[in-house]
């Protein structure tokens, strides 16, 4: 019986192996976006409700949140039409909200759900290096890393089992599963190898769309430098962190920077 499921996984796993048409890789994907969509819209709701949102009319930070999503979702739709690729973003709802909180954090959940916390702003300090987190995220979102990621977890925890069939039979399970997938929650694993290879390709789609928006990409430079500076020299060591230390991320946006700077034309005031 064991070995009949096994199979059944490695089956599973072949036939959801696709590829992705911005990154080029091919990647593990049990869910379609449809559902993870779904699930998002639901997990963003709920977020939401449970904390405590920045209004864009009381607060300038929240009204630089808005206008850099604004800004990158359109310049990320440009690209993906350009591409031939605007199937891609089908069901993509942008929303942008700024959440009162310690935390230097921030994600983007697939259908364009995005957060940032107000205990990054000090760290990114101006606009500019804030859109480069901002496409980061986005990024993880488009180049579909959370499904990626999920799916592996799946495997790993619930048995490669449906979706649909994982939330009625262990909703709790599959709950935290997504939270992790997206960023909102911890792991050690299995998985940390290619987490930490997610994150350096974020990085390079991140800065080209911050770029495609506006926004100096190298910026990224002295965020990163000041996130090793705000990390105190807490931070665990790279084996086990799903991120890149701030000392290999950095040397691979001086790389990734000359690629990113084609696509960058400052917007007049």
């Amino acid at each position: 019986m064991k070995n009949f499921l096994l199979v059944a996984v490695l089956a599973t796993s072949l036939v959801s192996c696709s590829k992705n048409p911005i990154t080029g890789r091919s990647q593990l994907t049990l869910f379609s976006e449809a559902e993870i969509q779904t699930m998002a819209s639901t997990e963003y709701t709920t977020f939401l409700s449970q904390n405590k949102v920045v209004s864009t009319n009381t607060s300038k930070d929240a009204e630089m949140v808005r206008r850099i999503g604004q800004r990158i979702s359109t310049a990320v739709t440009k690209y993906y039409t350009e591409k031939g690729l605007s199937q891609e973003l089908a069901g993509y709802k942008w929303e942008y909200n700024l959440v009162d909180s310690k935390e230097a954090n921030a994600w983007c959940m697939p259908g364009g759900k995005i957060v940032v916390y107000t205990g990054l702003l000090p760290i990114t300090q101006n606009e500019a290096a804030l859109a480069v987190v901002m496409g980061h995220e986005i990024a993880h979102a488009l180049a579909k890393h959370g499904n990626e990621r999920m799916s592996q977890g799946m495997i790993q925890q619930l048995g490669g089992v449906a979706l649909s069939v994982a939330v009625a039979n262990k909703p709790s399970e599959t709950q935290n599963l997504f939270m992790t997938a997206y960023g909102l929650g911890t792991t050690l694993g299995a998985i940390l190898p290619f987490s930490r290879s997610n994150e350096l390709e974020a990085d390079k789609f991140g800065l080209m769309f911050s770029a495609m928006a506006g926004y100096n990409p190298q910026e990224a430079i002295a965020l990163w430098k000041r996130m090793a500076a705000a990390s105190g020299g807490n931070r665990p060591p790279e084996f086990a962190s799903t991120h890149p230390t701030e000392e290999t991320r950095i040397k691979r946006l001086e790389e990734m920077m000359p690629e990113a700077l084609k696509y960058y034309k400052p917007v007049k005031p």
